[in-house]
C-alpha cells in the first residue's frame, strides 16, 4: 500500500503563525481562524476571516502551533496559498501570496480568483513532489 500523500490546504509565515496563536489566546478550545472567500469588492471576491469552531468539511491547517480553518467552499480557491502578516505605522493586517489570484483592485480590497485545476494537483501529488 502507498502511503498517503498529505497536502496542506496552505501555509503560514512566522509572523502569521504569531497573529493567529494571539488571537486565538481567549477562545475556546478546538477553534481556529476560519478563513473563506466570498464575493464582493471591485476585483469580484474577498478574503473573510472569523473565529470559529470547524464545520463539516472544513480542512484544518495547523501550522507552526497556530490552527487556521479553511472553509469547505475556499479551498480549492485557497490551495497552495501562504498566509502572512504586514504591519505599517497604522495597521496590521492578514496578507496572503496566492498561487491562485490573478488579480487584485487598485485599494487591496478584493482580488480575482481562480480555482486551482484538481487534475494539476492530482499530477502533482503523484509525482511525489511536496506541495
Amino acid at each position: 500500500m502507498a502511503p498517503r500523500l498529505e497536502l496542506k490546504v496552505m501555509s503560514l509565515t512566522d509572523a502569521a503563525a504569531e497573529r493567529v496563536r494571539g488571537l486565538l489566546a481567549d477562545a475556546r478550545a478546538g477553534a481556529g481562524l476560519r478563513v473563506s472567500v466570498e464575493k464582493g469588492g471591485c476585483a469580484g471576491m474577498s478574503y473573510k476571516m472569523e473565529i470559529v469552531e470547524p464545520g463539516p468539511g472544513d480542512e484544518i491547517v495547523e501550522d507552526k502551533g497556530a490552527r487556521v480553518i479553511v472553509d469547505a467552499k475556499a479551498v480549492l480557491f485557497l490551495l497552495g496559498a501562504r498566509m502572512d502578516v504586514k504591519t505599517t505605522k497604522f495597521s496590521s493586517t492578514f496578507v496572503f501570496d496566492n498561487p491562485n489570484q490573478s488579480s487584485a483592485c487598485g485599494c487591496g480590497e478584493s482580488v480575482a480568483l481562480t480555482p486551482a485545476d484538481v487534475n494539476s494537483v492530482s499530477a502533482l501529488a503523484g509525482s511525489g513532489r511536496k506541495l
